[in-house]
């Protein structure tokens, strides 16, 4: 083995390594691989910054863009109210329209994008159905993955396995060539939920508690689930007490009691006046406080400033004033509050609302919340006007509302725009569909008409492309040029090499498992820029077909389904649904492996060696 050949070699275990631990970026370890195969001479500057020039990282960037204007014109919003009248209160129902819906939106926006759009429609449904979400998330999660399988664009691996055809000289994979086989894995995936996986499926989170024609969440269940029970509190500040006259500012109440004043109430002439707790509030006599913290902090909170308690219940009308309103968010993938704390990013003064408690991994966390760094997929119990929670509705990169009280979301996204949303995404196929313009092109005129016609602005257009994935590929793209460069690809194919007296068949299902595995730790667009590169040089080394060997990395990689970090879709789907590790692996890997079964049989049916 040559020098170059260990060198390149080393980078790439370094490399998954990095992915593998979660401990930097993807798209910085990327950049570190980059910079790596650069300065140590594996390839040229030229070669290096080849892969921010690609086609498939142009086309992906577009995609996004078009996915961010179907979110903003609310399209995924009037799915879910169809699906809603559709599915009534049948659990089965529920999860076929589910996954029916979530796959469709998913063969045309990435994954990520149709679960954030979808969930908080499908939490709505379960509570109207009286069923536990935990029924229906993972069903979500799994659909927008097999969606992703039925077209050129649904995911980044199909373009990522379509455009290495095309290096190798060979046609691209057509817009509706991943059909055939990704119906058929969605039908799998279906058949598996309604009779085997709904019932492995756990029944954790509570169910609404009452039938209801309201698509909310109560403030009381928030509470319960929060665990909030026996630490809201009610006070009536009398004459006599300190506090009258100051501020909170200067009562210093968080830092000498550790409690926090969520809003105060005042009874006036003309009826009740009632506002959020900030530093600059005025506390006077006769105010009520409502107050959140552990009983022996709140019990020397009235010691101390003569305060008088009032009684409390988890009854919607006392445990909140009623212009203030509780509500559930998640941080999504692309959040820029992730490893930030709260009053790193001055939370309260961005959007006017108050953050409760923090859930991480299905438990509340007992930790300062302002202080508390926050990570991808925590969930924060807000409560805020009615007003400033719809202003937190809007920010979907960085948010996702998985349960609102029924005064919220009274804006509507540009819904008028909907029906030309929808239109510019069908030219957009038609254009592919028929060849009349290059891939790259069709996508980019989609963007930018989606932009022209103000079904989103130019901010949020930038702001709804996904940057990480971008640079990851653009940046992992050259490991594949070094490998060829040193003859480290080569070398994968000769070791592989072993199992061609097997025939094309074994070959094939030994990419699916590996490709798969690999899936299950690192992310699939990564694993797929790894191993479609091997899966081509395979083919043509066995003189077969490349195109079911690159078929199959690209639909194994969208098979990430046995744990909650396997994919973005799944982690998101981690805390409304209250699922331990173990839920996904229980349900996932059965499904993984008649996966493999059914890609043996469909890939070289559709797809012949």
């Amino acid at each position: 083995m040559t020098t170059e050949l260990l060198l390149v070699f080393t980078i790439l275990a370094v490399t998954i390594a990095l992915f593998v631990s979660d401990r930097l970026r993807l798209d910085l370890v990327a950049l570190l691989s980059l910079l790596a195969l650069t300065l140590s001479g594996l390839i040229t500057p030229r070669e290096a910054l080849a892969g921010f020039s690609d086609p498939v990282v142009i086309m992906l960037a577009g995609l996004f863009v078009v996915s961010a204007g179907l979110f903003q014109t609310g399209v995924a919003d009037r799915m879910g109210k169809v699906l809603g009248r559709l599915a009534g209160h049948s659990e089965v129902r529920l999860i076929a329209l589910v996954m029916l819906a979530t796959a469709t939106l998913s063969a045309f926006m990435s994954s990520t994008g149709t679960v954030a759009v979808m969930l908080p429609v499908v939490v709505s449904l379960a509570w109207n159905a009286r069923l536990s979400p935990s029924k229906l998330l993972i069903p979500l999660s799994f659909a927008s993955l097999l969606g992703g399988m039925l077209t050129l664009i649904g995911t980044p691996p199909n373009l990522v396995a379509s455009n290495q055809a095309v290096a190798a000289g060979l046609p691209p994979l057509g817009f509706f060539a991943f059909t055939p086989v990704g119906l058929g894995m969605l039908a799998i995936g279906l058949l598996f939920m309604l009779l085997v996986g709904r019932h492995l499926l756990p029944a954790r989170a509570p169910a609404a508690a009452e039938e209801t024609a309201r698509s909310v969440i109560s403030q009381a269940e928030l509470a319960n689930i929060y665990q909030l029970r026996g630490s809201l509190f009610r006070v009536r500040v009398p004459p006599a007490s300190p506090l009258v006259g100051r501020t909170l500012a200067q009562a210093a109440v968080r830092q000498r009691y550790r409690i926090t004043v969520l809003a105060k109430q005042r009874s006036l002439n003309n009826g009740v006046q009632t506002e959020i707790a900030e530093p600059t509030t005025m506390i006077e006599a006769h105010d009520t406080l409502f107050i959140r913290g552990s009983e022996p902090e709140v019990a020397e909170f009235i010691e101390v400033e003569g305060l008088i308690m009032l009684p409390v219940s988890l009854g919607d009308d006392e445990l909140l004033p009623s212009n203030l309103l509780f509500a559930e968010v998640l941080l999504t993938p692309r959040s820029r509050l992730i490893g930030k704390t709260l009053r790193d990013v001055r939370f309260y003064e961005l959007y006017g609302i108050t953050v409760v408690a923090i859930k991480r991994l299905g438990e509340p966390l007992a930790a300062d919340t302002a202080a508390t760094p926050l990570r991808f997929g925590d969930t924060l119990l807000v409560e805020g006007l009615s007003k400033n929670l719809d202003i937190l509705k809007n920010e979907n990169r960085d948010f996702v509302v998985v349960a609102e009280p029924v005064d919220t979301g009274s804006k509507r996204r540009a819904a008028k725009r909907a029906p030309l949303a929808i239109a510019i995404m069908l030219g957009m196929l038609l254009l592919m569909t028929f060849e009349i313009v290059p891939i790259v092109i069709a996508t980019l005129l989609a963007a930018v008409a989606m932009v022209l016609t103000r079904c989103l602005s130019m901010e949020d257009a930038y702001r709804g492309i996904n940057w990480e994935s971008i640079v990851l590929i653009a940046g992992i793209l050259p490991m594949a040029t070094a490998l060829d460069n040193t003859g480290g690809m080569q070398l994968i194919v000769s070791s592989l090499g072993g199992l061609a007296e097997y025939g094309p068949l074994v070959m094939l299902g030994a990419l699916f498992f590996i490709t798969s595995a690999l899936s299950q730790v690192i992310s699939n667009t990564a694993t797929t820029v790894l191993v479609a590169p091997i899966a081509l040089q395979l083919a043509l080394a066995l003189g077969v077909s490349p195109y079911p060997f690159l078929m199959a990395v690209a639909i194994a990689a969208s098979t990430a389904f046995t744990t909650p970090i396997a994919s973005p879709v799944n982690t998101l789907v981690l805390g409304p649904g209250r699922y331990r590790f173990g839920d996904f692996f229980k349900v996932g890997i059965s499904l993984q492996l008649l996966l493999l079964v059914a890609a043996l049989l469909l890939i070289p049916l559709f797809f012949p060696f």
